[in-house]
C-alpha cells in the first residue's frame, strides 16, 4: 500500500509540473510582447523628451499628429503630461514584469525542490528499511545455524541409539538365535590357522572417532596374534588390534602403530576397550575397567574411511583375505561393539563390571550379525557369570 501510493503521488507531481511549464511558457510570451511595448514607449517618450526641449518647439500639426499616433490611442498634447503618463505606465509595466518575474522563480524552485525533497525522504526511508531488514536476515541466518547444528547433533545421537534398539529388536521377534539373547555368545578361535576366523557382517561409516570394546580370552604364546583387523580399498590395516610374537600389543590406525600396555593372556576373560579421535591422534587403552595407558599422535586428522571389511581372529593383508597363520588370535572372543565416539570412563567401567548394557551404536553384538568359517564356532556364553568361574 505505501508503493502505491507514492506512485500516484509521483504521477500527480508530474503532471503539475507540466501545468506549471506551460504557464511559464506563456507568461514568457507576455513578457516579451510587454517589452516590446515598453521599448516602444520608450522610444516615444524620448522623441517627446527631444521636441521639449528649447529649439526643439513644435514642428507643425500634421507632423505631430503623425508622430503621436499609436495602437494604444492618442497621447495627451502637453508634453509633461505626456512624460508624466509614461513614467507611470513603465513603472506598472515594470512591476507586473517583476512580479512574473518572481511568479517564473518560485515555480521553477517549487517544482524542482518539492520532487527532490520527496526523493530524498523517500530514498532515506528505503535505506532504513533496507538496512533493519539486512539486520534481521542476518540474525535469522545465525539462528537457524545453531539450530541446524544443534539438531543435527541431537538427530545423529537419537538415530545411532534408535538403530541399535531396533536391530535388537528384530532379532527378538525373529526368536531365530539358538542362544537366551542375541548377544549372549562367544566365538572360538581354537587353532592357529589362516583359515579360522569370523566376519561382521556390517561395514563402518566414515568416523572421527571411535571406541571398540570386546571380552577376549587367551593362553596363546607368544602373543595371543589378531583379535581383529579392519581393511579397506588401499589400505588393508585401517583399524589392527594385534600382539604378534614377543610384541607388545599394538593398537595399528592406518598403518600408524602405538603400542598398548596391556596384558590378557592368561587364559582368563578381560575386558578391553579401545578409544581413538581423530583431533591430535589421542587414544587410551582400558583392561577390566582400568585405564591403563594413552598417547597421542596416531593417525592423527585422519578419518577412518568407511565401506571395508571387519574380521575377527585375523590379520588382513588384503581386504578380507590373505591371512597369516602366525598372526592368527587363539582363544575365545565375546561382546565386540563399537561406538561412533569416545565413550566416558564411567561407562567402560560399568560394562566392565557388567553394571551396564550398551550395544555399540555402530557395531552391535548380535548373532546374526557374527558369521564364522573355517571351522570356527559360536557358542552360548553369560559373560557376566562365567567370568566369576574362571579358575
Amino acid at each position: 500500500m505505501p508503493m502505491q501510493s507514492t506512485g500516484a503521488e509521483e504521477e500527480e507531481l508530474k503532471n503539475t509540473v507540466l501545468q506549471l511549464r506551460e504557464t511559464i511558457l506563456q507568461q514568457k510570451e507576455t513578457i516579451v510582447n510587454q517589452l516590446g511595448t515598453i521599448k516602444e514607449l520608450t522610444s516615444k517618450l524620448s522623441r517627446c523628451e527631444s521636441d521639449s526641449l528649447p529649439g526643439g518647439k513644435y514642428r507643425g500639426q500634421e507632423s505631430w499628429r503623425k508622430d503621436n499616433e499609436n495602437t494604444m490611442g492618442d497621447l495627451p498634447r502637453d508634453p509633461s503630461d505626456t512624460i508624466e503618463h509614461l513614467g507611470k505606465t513603465m513603472q506598472s509595466l515594470k512591476d507586473r514584469l517583476e512580479n512574473l518575474e518572481q511568479q517564473h522563480m518560485r515555480t521553477n524552485m517549487s517544482s524542482v525542490s518539492f520532487p527532490n525533497e520527496l526523493r530524498d525522504l523517500l530514498q532515506r526511508r528505503l535505506g532504513d528499511l533496507e538496512t533493519q531488514l539486512l539486520s534481521k536476515v542476518a540474525e535469522l541466518e545465525e539462528e537457524k545455524t545453531q539450530l541446524y547444528n544443534e539438531t543435527a547433533t541431537h538427530r545423529h545421537r537419537t538415530e545411532s541409539t534408535l538403530n541399535s534398539l531396533l536391530e535388537r529388536i528384530n532379532e527378538l521377534e525373529k526368536g531365530n538365535s539358538g542362544f537366551r539373547s542375541p548377544e549372549d555368545f562367544k566365538v572360538s578361535l581354537t587353532l592357529r590357522t589362516n583359515y579360522l576366523y569370523g566376519r561382521i557382517k556390517k561395514s563402518l561409516p566414515e568416523m572421527y572417532a571411535f571406541t571398540v570394546c570386546m571380552w577376549l580370552k587367551s593362553s596363546a604364546s607368544p602373543g595371543i596374534g589378531t583379535p581383529f583387523s579392519y581393511g579397506v580399498p588401499g589400505q588393508a590395516n585401517e583399524i589392527v588390534l594385534i600382539e604378534w610374537g614377543n610384541n607388545p600389543m599394538e593398537l595399528l590406525i592406518n598403518d600408524k602403530v602405538a603400542q598398548l600396555p596391556l596384558s590378557v593372556s592368561d587364559g582368563r576373560w578381560h575386558h578391553i576397550c579401545i578409544t581413538w579421535t581423530t583431533r591430535d591422534g589421542l587414544w587410551e587403552a582400558y583392561q577390566d575397567g582400568e585405564k591403563l595407558g594413552s598417547g597421542e599422535n596416531l593417525a592423527p586428522w585422519h578419518p577412518i574411511k568407511p565401506g571395508g571389511v571387519i574380521i575377527l581372529g585375523q590379520e588382513q593383508d588384503t581386504v578380507g583375505g590373505r591371512f597369516d597363520a602366525t598372526q592368527a588370535f587363539v582363544g575365545e572372543l565375546s561382546q565386540f561393539n563399537l561406538w561412533d565416539r569416545v565413550l566416558r570412563p564411567v561407562d567402560i567401567m560399568s560394562l566392565a563390571n557388567c553394571s551396564l548394557y550398551m550395544p555399540g551404536n555402530v557395531i552391535p553384538w548380535v548373532d546374526t550379525n557374527v558369521e564364522v568359517f573355517g571351522g570356527a564356532a559360536k557358542s552360548a556364553l553369560e559373560i557376566c557369570e562365567d567370568r566369576f568361574f574362571d579358575t
